[in-house]
């Protein structure tokens, strides 16, 4: 039997594969942020009149973290009472899932692919 060798990829190629993956990667992470799809809600939750860190409920320790930090009561108020949104629509949920399905198929042809190329490399028809 021959011993199997992968092919080799050119110093070029494996550069643009890197900036590839690092576009993909920075994508993924902040195209649903500027798409206004992920992240903290922006409206408070219930605004506090003349807030305290009582009113907040915090407590002495946290209120004492909170102003080593620079806060007081009113510039932490939007902070501390924020709400994360976690509503979705029924279309964004399917899209989603056709991704991942997508994806997951894609991964399973490709592999296929290489595996049988590798068989009849190693092997012969």
């Amino acid at each position: 039997m021959a011993h199997y060798v992968a092919p080799k990829q050119s110093k070029i190629s494996q550069l643009a594969d890197v900036i590839v993956l690092v576009a993909m990667t920075v994508g993924a992470l902040f195209v649903p942020l500027l798409l206004h799809m992920a992240g903290s809600s922006k409206t408070v939750a219930a605004p506090v009149e003349n807030p305290t860190w009582e009113s907040l409920g915090q407590n002495a320790a946290q209120a004492a973290q909170y102003e080593k930090l620079g806060f007081t009561p009113e510039t932490a108020h939007d902070l501390i009472l924020a709400r994360f949104d976690y509503s979705f629509t029924t279309g964004a949920l399917i899209v989603m899932i056709a991704v991942i399905v997508l994806y997951y198929w894609l991964m399973l042809r490709f592999s296929e692919v290489e595996y049988r190329e590798v068989i009849a490399e190693k092997f012969g028809k």
